[in-house]
């Protein structure tokens, strides 16, 4: 649920079109060179309540490495190196690193997937600021994967495991490290329908607040429902334990009702809805033990071959507690967040991506007490 503000409609817009590979290893493998130059206008650049503004210019010059197109085992590599120019506040400069790998294998009665990616990140979002003139500096490294097996005619069993580790640069963060582990039992209902039944366990370390456990177990079904409606809908419960910290009270067990759901629908070959319901526990980056419940929608359309756009918005209720118990609620914040945007594409090689975003945030605490729009312009590059 944690997303960075740098200029993400553009990827949401981008087209399946493959350009011609830069360079070809072999049948099966191609390298691509890929760039960004953009501007972004922010009128509030820490996301706090006294708003600060600045323009700042994007390059994201980038390698990415594609193999076995027609294989069983197909993937992507991706390393990109991104500069931020801030127009007025100069000392928020930078130059970060990024490299994601993305694999996929499916043989027809198993199928796995895997994925490692790690970000220098240096924006601030709703869980993740301060109440000062800083951007959050930290690192962001995540490791995972997923095995699926047919074990009978009509069902199938999936294992999984992901791990992310949070770094952060600044003093009075909360360093942390999320290990999940999902088990999932498919039953197919229909052709195009599987039911299922999953547990998830995940234990959360935090450098400061409290360390916790969670138990969700959850039903729900994928597929495609009908011709046009696809996705899949989980709901349970989870409880989240949290382990005694030394200088800390002790707190109960909390319980909530687990959801997970992201559908697509169809509207027309061209044009898509997508929306989704999600509610589970988390912590934010100083350690303060959240319950987050979040409803999203957005519409996509390829309205010809050159033009496409996207409208999405998106409310989420952030229950935090204070640290000296659960049944102390320190604060509510009501977080929106809305974007409108459109790409053009010029060639196989060239996109040019406008949107504009919407945030607000309205919280007990004054002082978390935001509202932020930014403005952004962009070229892709890929070839």
């Amino acid at each position: 649920m944690k997303i960075t503000r740098l200029i993400a409609v553009s990827a949401l817009l981008t087209t399946g079109a493959y350009a011609a590979p830069f360079l070809a290893i072999s049948d099966n493998a191609e390298i691509f060179l890929t760039g960004t130059l953009g501007v972004r206008a922010d009128d509030n650049i820490f996301m706090t309540p006294d708003a600060q503004s600045d323009t700042i210019w994007d390059i994201n010059p980038g390698v990415q490495l594609v193999f076995g197109r027609s294989s069983m085992l197909q993937g992507t590599w991706s390393v990109v190196e991104s500069f931020a120019n801030y127009s007025d506040h100069s000392d928020l400069n930078s130059n970060l690193f990024s490299t994601a790998f993305n694999a996929a294998y499916d043989d027809g009665k198993a199928k796995s997937t895997f994925n490692a990616s790690f970000n220098e990140i240096n924006q601030n979002t709703v869980d993740v600021r301060s109440n000062g003139d800083a951007l959050i500096r930290r690192d962001v490294f995540a490791i995972g994967g997923q095995s699926e097996v047919n074990v009978s005619e009509k069902s199938s069993v999936a294992v999984g495991v992901q791990y992310t580790g949070t770094n952060y640069k600044r003093i009075g963060f909360s360093d942390s490290k999320v290990g999940t582990i999902p088990v999932s039992y498919y039953y197919e209902m229909t052709p195009k329908v599987d039911m299922a039944l999953t547990y998830r366990y995940r234990q959360s370390w935090l450098q400061h607040g409290y360390d916790s456990k969670d138990h969700a177990v959850t039903v729900g079904a994928r597929g495609e429902f009908t011709p046009k409606l696809t996705g899949q809908v989980h709901v349970g419960v989870t409880q989240r334990n949290f382990r005694h910290h030394k200088g800390l009270p002790d707190l109960d067990d909390k319980t909530l009702l687990g959801i997970d759901s992201s559908l697509s629908y169809a509207v027309s070959p061209k044009s898509t809805l997508q929306f989704g319901v999600s509610n589970d526990f988390d912590a934010n980056s100083q350690g303060n033990q959240q319950k987050n419940l979040t409803i999203r929608g957005s519409a996509i359309s390829n309205i010809s071959d050159e033009w496409s756009v996207l409208i999405g918005a998106s409310y989420r209720a952030i229950n935090y507690y204070a640290q000296g118990g659960m049944t102390a609620k320190a604060r509510t914040d009501d977080y929106m967040e809305g974007q409108i945007g459109a790409t053009y594409k010029v060639n196989e090689y060239l996109q040019i991506t406008g949107a504009l975003a919407l945030r607000s945030n309205k919280s007990d605490l004054d002082t978390s007490d935001f509202d932020n729009s930014v403005v952004s312009l962009a070229a892709n590059l890929r070839f």
